[in-house]
């Protein structure tokens, strides 16, 4: 089962360094876990990640989760970006934390998921 690291603004904030000392700021382990992940180097900074992504596949963020997962026997820091593409579809790309990698990429309608959100 995948640890969610993080799924907070205070995260993102915290990972590319606009939230430093802030009182808002709450740390707690996972936090912790994150800040020494990016500090030690394991994981790359998220405005890196994002301006990688969007090279290929560009959208507007809607969401951003930094995750500790296993990928082919291995634990490795997974960033889940969740954008609305161009063209209007929802999109969720899996990316490699420590080296921008895209691991998977998913893409779903809006309208497709608004009407079947309707019909339930």
């Amino acid at each position: 089962m995948k640890k969610m690291v993080g799924v907070t603004v205070a995260v993102i904030l915290a990972l590319t360094g606009l939230w430093a000392g802030s009182r808002l700021a709450v740390a707690s382990p996972d936090h912790d876990r994150a800040r020494k992940a990016l500090q030690s180097g394991e994981i790359l900074p998220l405005d890196k990640i994002l301006a990688a992504t969007a090279e290929k596949h560009p959208g507007q963020v809607l969401e951003v989760e930094l995750e500790d997962e296993r990928v082919g026997g291995e634990r490795i820091w997974v960033y889940e970006i969740k954008a609305l593409a161009p063209d209007g579809k929802i999109f969720k790309v899996m990316v490699n934390a420590r080296t921008a990698e895209v691991l998977s990429m998913r893409t779903r309608d809006r309208e497709r998921s608004r009407h079947s959100e309707s019909t339930k």
